[in-house]
């Protein structure tokens, strides 16, 4: 599995319209150049070439509209999806901003039964629009029992629509705003759309933040703003369920925009630190800076493992497999998470110099923090992801072996999700993964695996521990990374992943769980019985001097691939 390289790029599409934008869209920022686009960050100049760019070559267009609503080489396709978040977020967090928020804001229109809507929504993408997600309000987040915003009936069957949006990326400019709010006669949930250049549509203002400088981030009133019927979405329990479903789609990119961001990074920390000479010595030569460029290459590879095959999940989803559900918050929370780690790690070599205006690095070092936090708080996917530990480990069920689902095609199920019901979701048996695998430090994770497994059926939380928040979030931390090792192993089959290197991504997963087995015990008050298994988790990785000089090979061959354009 390679790391996108713009110079040597190389990915199996189904069909070469897929590789044409992609393409194109790699030399639309070359030509820019890295000089350019430090530029218009520094000086939060608005991305106006980019949505000329995306205009002209139908970028979005092509990507976002469903096969039933665009021409031949339109659809909604998770795996040349992530892959298009992945390279956005290589270049610039601001432009796959424009680009992930316009995927919010359409989810609730393609998830919606108003069909004319949908129509004008193809063609306003053809037309170049971007679009936005009116969800969160300044006073309540995105807490959607608590919104404010109300349509009041009026005599001749239409609305007036009053209150007001925060944080809500392209409310500036785009072409229509998918807004959640109530009916004030009925209290029923609605989803609706309105135009940002209507009289009664008020931009109050640019909400300034520290990263993505350039996109506009907005707080918007709607003051007595009409609707019709044409403008209704959906109603009732449907927009509940589409405020849901869009949040499963649009914000799994987020993991996907990580990846590009810390690919990039690596790069140029590597290039820096390779032609640096300290001491009579290149700064790849000491052994401390051999090893934080072999972890974070390891933890790299993890992050696409982990995200391309939950897009193989989200794909194959239907009512009677919802597995994504797991999959999907964990690609949230524990992709952006370690992103935030290799960013971290590339930072301890390369200093000051990650500071310096005229590099990338500077950009990825602000804003790959808001990654996890976009989406909300880390507990809010971890409240969820532990929903699913009782089935994950207990009572598996035979499901069909997912491939990887590179094919062209609509994902259409995503448009229809059921919701709600999530113990009814099962799995298959989770050691189906190891099966065959001999690796030294997948064994010691296998064990530590097991001894969890131990952990619930011979001292499960007690019933105070259980109404802990803080303790049972503390505990998903480990049931997350054994979902994670999960997906490594399935997806390292699928790409004939190296031994050498999974053994390291393994050596960094064992000490993560002993890590957090180890804050379970000095953090927080357990049995006795709890308290010698936890102990039991803390293992140290076989140190296998073999493979991570053959993964630090891996990663010095890397030096000079990639130089952005100046």
């Amino acid at each position: 599995m390679f790391l996108f390289n713009p110079r040597k790029y190389e990915r199996e599409h189904a069909d070469s319209r897929s590789r044409e934008l992609v393409e194109k869209t790699i030399a639309f920022f070359e030509k820019k150049g890295l000089q350019k686009i430090k530029e218009d960050d520094q000086s939060k100049v608005w991305y106006q070439d980019f949505l000329d760019f995306i205009k002209e070559e139908q970028v979005f267009a092509s990507l976002l509209t469903p096969a039933a609503y665009g021409n031949g080489d339109c659809r909604w396709d998770m795996w040349r999806l992530s892959e298009f978040n992945e390279v956005l977020a290589f270049y610039g967090l601001c432009y796959w901003y424009a680009w992930q928020v316009t995927i919010l804001g359409l989810g609730p229109i393609w998830m919606g039964d108003n069909e004319a809507a949908k129509k004008r929504t193809a063609a306003l993408l053809r037309a170049g629009g971007i679009f936005a997600f009116g969800l969160s309000e300044r006073t309540h987040g995105a807490d959607l029992y608590s919104t404010e915003m109300t349509l009041i009936p009026q005599p001749d069957g239409t609305w007036l629509a009053r209150g007001s949006k925060y944080y809500i990326g392209n409310g500036n400019c785009a072409a229509l705003v998918s807004t959640f709010g109530k009916l004030a006669d009925s209290g029923d949930y609605v989803f609706f759309t309105v135009k940002t250049d209507h009289p009664n549509y008020e931009c109050v203002k640019k909400i300034d933040t520290s990263g993505v400088r350039q996109a506009y981030v907005a707080e918007f009133v709607l003051h007595d703003y009409p609707i019709t019927a044409a403008d209704i979405l959906s109603r009732g329990k449907p927009a509940w369920n589409s405020s849901l479903n869009t949040i499963n789609i649009g914000k799994f990119e987020l993991g996907c925009a990580s990846i590009g961001i810390a690919t990039h990074a690596l790069y140029e920390a590597l290039n820096h630190a390779a032609a640096r000479i300290l001491y009579g010595r290149a700064v790849t030569d000491f052994p401390h800076v051999k090893k934080l460029f072999t972890e974070s290459y390891a933890r790299l590879t993890a992050m696409r493992l982990v995200a391309w095959r939950a897009a193989d999940y989200l794909r194959s989803a239907s009512d009677d497999d919802r597995r994504y559900l797991l999959y999907n918050p964990i690609v949230k929370m524990k992709v952006t998470g370690q992103g935030e780690k290799v960013i971290g790690l590339l930072h301890e070599v390369i200093a000051a110099k990650g500071y310096e205006q005229d590099t990338y690095f500077e950009m990825a070092l602000r804003d790959i923090g808001m990654l996890p936090k976009l989406e909300g708080t880390e507990h809010v996917n971890m409240a969820l992801i532990v929903k699913f530990v009782k089935n994950y480990f207990f009572g598996p069920v035979d499901y069909p072996e997912i491939p990887r689902r590179c094919e062209a095609g609509d994902d259409g199920y995503l448009f229809r999700q059921l919701t709600g019901g999530l113990s009814s979701v099962r799995f298959p048996d989770y050691r189906l993964a190891y099966k065959g695998n001999t690796l030294a430090n997948v064994a010691i994770f296998r064990e530590q695996v097991e001894l969890f497994r131990s952990l619930l059926a011979k001292a499960p939380p007690g019933k105070a521990q259980a109404e802990d928040i803080d303790y049972m979030l503390a505990a998903g931390e480990l049931f997350t990374l054994i979902v994670y090792a999960q997906l490594i192993l399935e997806n390292a089959r699928i790409y004939k992943t190296q031994d050498e290197l999974l053994e390291q991504i393994f050596a960094f997963l064992v000490r993560d769980f002993s890590g957090f087995a180890l804050r379970m015990i000095l953090s927080y008050e357990n049995s006795s019985a709890q308290e010698e298994i936890f102990r039991a988790m803390i293992r140290k990785p076989a140190m296998d001097t073999a493979s991570f000089t053959w993964v630090w090979g891996a990663v010095y061959a890397l030096r000079d691939q990639y130089v952005m354009n100046e």
